[in-house]
């Protein structure tokens, strides 16, 4: 079982992650803007104090037969003083497996949850205390398995491609306001 994060670390945002669009809706995005979204993107998170940004798809989609610049493996770069990691698996369930696999493959002794959060979330060294999702509230994405445990989640009701940097700001607040359990209750 997940220890609680120490009281400390509650307020702290280390890491921000970000679920929007579909990877047919990553390619329509365009080369100039897809990195302009990432590099403002990774400004604000920088901003509030973080230090990781993920971009996942909300779903798989269909991905159009002509590569416009977004990924189609994950990739990881240094912007505006954040680390952003692309991450273009849009299946939880999928990722999860090929986790346990590569555990598998390192004869890693004991698979716990420190070594799939390690292999997930890597090179992070925390999961995302935020969680934004594009889409509706009554509906979790099904890039998401593991992200939720302890991840504050906060839904935009805006379309991938009307993301903004405004919008991220707008989650961040709405994390600053929130006073933290992990699950426990008063």
């Amino acid at each position: 079982m997940k220890e609680k994060p120490d009281e400390h670390e509650s307020a702290a945002l280390r890491h921000v992650l970000v679920v929007g669009g579909t990877l047919e809706e990553w390619d329509r995005l365009g080369r100039e803007r897809w990195e302009a979204r990432r590099s403002d993107l990774a400004k604000v998170v920088a901003h509030a104090g973080s230090m990781w940004l993920t971009l996942r798809p909300y779903e798989r989609g269909v991905r159009s037969s002509e590569e416009v610049g977004t990924p189609t493996q994950r990739i990881i770069d240094v912007r505006e003083g954040c680390t952003v990691i692309v991450d273009p698996s849009p299946d939880g369930r999928e990722r999860f497996l090929a986790a346990v696999e590569q555990l598998r493959l390192m004869r890693v002794p004991s698979v716990d949850e420190a070594a799939l959060a390690g292999v997930l979330m890597g090179p992070a060294p925390a999961e995302p205390d935020l969680t934004v999702i594009l889409g509706p509230p009554h509906q979790l994405p099904p890039s998401l398995v593991w992200e939720l445990a302890y991840s504050e989640i906060v839904f935009i009701d805006s379309h991938w491609n009307d993301l903004t940097a405004a919008h991220v700001e707008h989650a961040i607040d709405q994390f600053s306001r929130r006073h933290r359990r992990f699950g426990g209750i008063e």
